[in-house]
């Protein structure tokens, strides 16, 4: 019996992003960069700037027996668009393109039913923060976007 259905939830939503034929081009990470993502457009998964937490965790007894547990998650994330120009109106709305991707893939649909419990690893999921951050850098503009994918799952 699984302790946490986090690790399952996590590479589910790794595998949708690096299948999603919107996303071709983009670099999705499992954790922090290992190397310098200057001029590139990125998702990290389980990964922000200023953060040590890749995910967040509360659990519970589903019912009485203590037989199974309900756990509550929140999977953190940062996405980037860094290019080497000094214009930031464009990187912020492919920060927000990135980021619309990333909402789209957790909703379900005729074509993906089962996208939002992730391809069934846990009962839902679904995008519900964001904190844009642009700066201004000597090697060009940058807007990323912190954010958070919540979910539900019995154990």
């Amino acid at each position: 019996m699984a302790t946490s259905a986090v690790p399952a939830a996590i590479d589910a939503l790794l595998a949708l992003l690096q299948a999603a034929p919107e996303l071709a081009g983009v670099q999705v990470l499992d954790g922090p960069p290992a190397v310098d993502m200057a001029a590139a457009d990125f998702i990290s998964v389980g990964w922000q700037p200023e953060s040590d937490d890749a995910a967040q965790l509360q659990q519970r007894f589903a019912y009485a027996g203590a037989r199974r547990r309900d756990e509550e998650f929140v999977i953190l994330g940062w996405l980037e668009s860094w290019t080497g120009d000094a214009d930031i109106r464009p990187r912020r709305l492919r920060a927000f393109e990135l980021l619309a991707t990333l909402e789209t893939i957790l909703r379900a649909t005729d074509a993906a039913p089962t996208a939002p419990t992730l391809e069934g690893t846990v009962l839902w999921s679904e995008f519900t923060a964001g904190a844009l951050r642009q700066q201004f850098t000597n090697e060009g503009t940058r807007a990323g976007i912190a954010w958070a994918v919540a979910g539900r799952a019995r154990i």
